[in-house]
């Protein structure tokens, strides 16, 4: 099962790291929806035009703009204030969360991890850790499907089970932010999980680092992210990345030398 999902989640985030300019998939339509139950169901890969030397990055061209802003995601903090919002994807794990926690915990940074019911079954003593020491954990869904492809029912069945999973780990029934699975969504997946009290959390900082097997070295990861910061940087990293356990001390410190502050994401204000 570990070897098909890492398969399949490979496959499917070559969109999510924002190289990707938001484009939009092809996908059928019954033809006998209304055209307003088409246009809600039109998926959407998350992409964005990306930050260079600190300017801000954008969403203005990618074609979503206004349903990401309509139902209260999260794309970018506020660009008035230097800080950042570090998010970490775990569909699965590659042995390197430990170390990323250890790097975390020594240099006091919050972050948020969003997992999968794979790897809550799989991993239960590192959710723990993680809300041990008071990092947020995120619902990432269950089985990391393709939402705009499921029912609504689903979705909440996808959504409820890793809740309750993690309720019974850590002790609390609170989960309040999601990352759409595979970076895709469409204007009803967003209102659907925000009626079920859902915060959809994209980003506007990331890079190629999910491929286990293109790992460039612990300088590329630094350079890739470094180079992208910005004010409200809200920043994806994938757990399962070698470079990205190795780098992440020397990222923190030349952040902070730059003069930015790491921050819970419950403490993000939404740009509006």
């Amino acid at each position: 099962m570990k070897v098909a999902l890492i398969s399949v989640m490979m496959a499917s985030v070559l969109f999510a790291s924002g190289l990707a300019h938001g484009v939009q998939s092809a996908k059928s339509i019954d033809i006998n929806r209304t055209p307003a139950a088409a246009s809600a169901d039109a998926p959407f890969h998350f992409g964005f035009k990306r930050s260079v030397n600190g300017k801000l990055p954008s969403i203005n061209e990618e074609g979503f703009k206004e349903i990401v802003d309509k139902h209260g995601a999260i794309f970018l903090g506020d660009s008035s204030r230097k800080y950042l919002f570090l998010t970490f994807d775990n569909g699965y794990e590659n042995g390197y969360t430990a170390p990323i926690l250890d790097t975390l915990k020594a240099k006091k940074v919050p972050a948020i991890f969003f997992i999968t019911g794979h790897y809550v079954k799989d991993q239960p003593e590192l959710v723990k850790r993680m809300a041990a020491e008071g990092h947020l954990v995120g619902n990432h869904s269950w089985s990391h499907p393709d939402m705009t492809t499921v029912t609504d029912v689903k979705i909440k069945e996808e959504l409820e089970k890793v809740k309750k999973a993690t309720s019974q780990l850590i002790g609390t029934e609170t989960m309040t932010y999601l990352r759409p699975p595979r970076g895709i969504f469409s204007d009803r997946t967003l209102r659907v999980t925000k009626e079920l009290g859902y915060t959809n959390v994209f980003w506007s900082l990331a890079y190629k680092d999910w491929d286990v097997n293109d790992q460039k070295g612990s300088s590329y990861a630094y350079q890739k992210v470094v180079a992208q910061l910005h004010p409200g940087a809200v920043i994806l990293l994938h757990s399962v990345s070698k470079d990205n356990a190795a780098a992440l001390g020397s990222i923190i410190d030349e952040a902070r030398r730059q003069g930015y502050e790491f921050k819970s994401l419950n403490e993000l204000k939404i740009q509006q």
